[in-house]
Formats: C-alpha cells, sequence, structure tokens
C-alpha cells in the first residue's frame, strides 16, 4: 500500500469517527434540552390549582367556598385535607370559631359536617371567586346572600338534593355534601363553574431551618389552635386543643404549607350572639413558611368587594407561597400568637 492511499484511508477513518462523536453528541444534547425544557414546563406551568399551587386537572374549576363547624362534638371533620385553602375565624368574639374550606383540586365524596354562614364570609368568598356553600346562616348572611351579592348552594333549599343528613349525629351537626353533589346543583342553577380568580403568586420550598417548634393561635378553648412545624417535610402539622386535628377520611393529621394569621379588629353586633369583622382595609399579618416568619401587611380594597385578599411584605410586593395547603387565621387584637 503506498503512501498516497494509506493517507486516503486514514482520512476517510478520521471522518467516520467525528461523525460518530457528533451523533452522539447532538443526541446526548438533545436528551438534556429536552430534559430542561421538561423541568422548565413542570416549574412554570400554568395548570395549577390558583389556591394551592399544586397541579391538578381541575384548576380551572370555579373555587367552592364551604362552611364547616369547629365544634368539639363534630371532629374530626371529613375531607379537611382536600382543601386548598382554609380561612378559620370567630363568629363571636372571643369565643366560638368556624371554618371556610376552599376546594378547587380536589372532589370528595364527603364534607362536613357544615355549619351556617356569617356575613363576614362573604367579602372573603367573593374575593376568590368562590360559589358558597352554607347550611343557613346569621339574618346578616342571608340578607345579603338573597340579595343575590354572590352565588351560592344553601342546605336550608337543598336546591336538587346537594345536601343530606347522616344518622347517628346529633343535630345541628349531622349535615354533610360532596363535591358530586355541589357541582350538579351549581350547573343547575345556572352559576358559572369556570374559575376567574386570578390567584396566589407561588415559589419553590426552599427550608433552611433545622428546628421543630410549636406556633400557637390564641382562640379560647376549646378552639385553641397550634401547629408543630416539622422540619422533615417542612410542614406544620395542626393541633386543637393539643390533640391532632385528623381528618376523619384518611386518618392522617392536617398539614400546611403556610400559615397566615391576620389581625382584624372585631365587636360584637346585636347582643352576644354575633360579630363583625372589619375585613377590609389593611392591618398587620404575619406569613409563616418554611420555619420561618414573615411579617406583612394584609389588604383588602374597600371600594371594590370582589377585590382579592392580599399579603404584602415590606416592599408592598405580594408574597409567595409554597405550594400545597394555605390556613388563614384570622385573630383578634389582644389574641396571643407566637412560637414556642
Amino acid at each position: 500500500m503506498n503512501r498516497k492511499t494509506k493517507i486516503i484511508i486514514l482520512t476517510f477513518l478520521a471522518v467516520i469517527f467525528a461523525l460518530i462523536l457528533l451523533w452522539r453528541y447532538s443526541d446526548r444534547t438533545i436528551e438534556i434540552n429536552s430534559q430542561i425544557a421538561g423541568l422548565i414546563t413542570e416549574i412554570t406551568s400554568d395548570e395549577v390549582s390558583p389556591l394551592s399551587g399544586l397541579p391538578c386537572s381541575n384548576y380551572q374549576r370555579r373555587p367552592l367556598a364551604i362552611v364547616l363547624a369547629n365544634d368539639p362534638v363534630t371532629r374530626p371533620l371529613t375531607n379537611l385535607s382536600q382543601a386548598d385553602l382554609v380561612i378559620e375565624m370567630p363568629v363571636i368574639t372571643n369565643s366560638i370559631t368556624r371554618i371556610m374550606a376552599f376546594y378547587v383540586c380536589n372532589s370528595p365524596n364527603e364534607i362536613g359536617s357544615l355549619r351556617s354562614a356569617r356575613h363576614d364570609f362573604i367579602p372573603l368568598a367573593v374575593g376568590m371567586d368562590a360559589i358558597l356553600v352554607h347550611w343557613g346562616g346569621s339574618h346578616f348572611a342571608l340578607d345579603e346572600l338573597d340579595a343575590g351579592v354572590m352565588d351560592n348552594i344553601d342546605a336550608m333549599k337543598n336546591p336538587y338534593n346537594a345536601f343530606y343528613q347522616k344518622s347517628g349525629i346529633p343535630q345541628p351537626h349531622n349535615g354533610f355534601t360532596s363535591m358530586s353533589r355541589l357541582i350538579n346543583a351549581a350547573n343547575k342553577l345556572g352559576y358559572r363553574l369556570e374559575n376567574e380568580f386570578e390567584g396566589y403568586p407561588f415559589k419553590q420550598e426552599n427550608s433552611k431551618q433545622k428546628t421543630d417548634k410549636v406556633l400557637r393561635i390564641g382562640y379560647s378553648y376549646p378552639y385553641n389552635v397550634s401547629y408543630q412545624y416539622d422540619s422533615a417535610t417542612n410542614s406544620y402539622l395542626r393541633y386543637r386543643t393539643n390533640l391532632k386535628e385528623i381528618d376523619k377520611s384518611n386518618n392522617q393529621q392536617i398539614k400546611a404549607k403556610n400559615i397566615v394569621v391576620m389581625r382584624v379588629f372585631s365587636k360584637q353586633i346585636q347582643g352576644p350572639d354575633y360579630n363583625d369583622l372589619d375585613l377590609e382595609g389593611t392591618d398587620q399579618c404575619q406569613v409563616y413558611q418554611n420555619g420561618e416568619v414573615i411579617p406583612c401587611a394584609w389588604y383588602k380594597s374597600e371600594k371594590k368587594p370582589s377585590s382579592k385578599l392580599k399579603f404584602l411584605d415590606a416592599d408592598n410586593e405580594e408574597i409567595s407561597f409554597v405550594p400545597g395547603q394555605t390556613w388563614i387565621e384570622i385573630v383578634e387584637p389582644g389574641q396571643e400568637v407566637g412560637w414556642e
């Protein structure tokens, strides 16, 4: 073999080797780029609940805000862990509290027990574009609802058999419903079922806190609440009267990713049976997440009833939540709240 032939063969082999390397690199680049694109899609996807930030197939469904009992006899509640966001507030100053649980992602086959609405629930539910679900209500609330201030489903009217009573449970604590019943009733009542709420901003978890500690919310006994921060899961485990808050449907403890404590002025109206919370305007709050506390100010427009309830940091920017269940605890000025 002469020298010229050798050069041609070596050049040919070099070209083949280079093409193989280029092909393998190109294939790997496509694979890496695909992985990056998938990761970006996962992080920036809009197909998440506007209230929990979690991905779900029902992310466009209008929230259902269901008023639930807080009385000891009703504990444990059914499918409370399936709510995207929960608001807890006093319905009598320095006394009884009640829950309004917002459902978007999940469709529980049983929710309860339900209780009556108060007028203070209305601006909060309207601000999240929700349909209010309740078992009757105070005359203050019913006057507003009957005047058409918002879409609602009232168990006292029980449209399209949306509610039922369970035997073996004393009244008025035996009222229950399901998501399928409520969606059916809302549809037949002609209510819009697609969500128009702009939602809350969310961020990825970033906990650097390794110390487990207890956050206490100073509601009166037997409505007093505490949260045990669990650094292993970056979650806040919920307790009432120092007992685990359990979901009856799965026997699991309720846990939150964010807790918002709102300071709200309260006053008695019409004797000892009702109170009025000043839920429009602004006041102090704290957001507990990632094992830390962020001082904030809550704000809701006094001129626009449908305005969103916002939580603003020192730079007047909305605070982003960690994806997962959020609890908003509305407390009166004198109630004690803090870490132990």
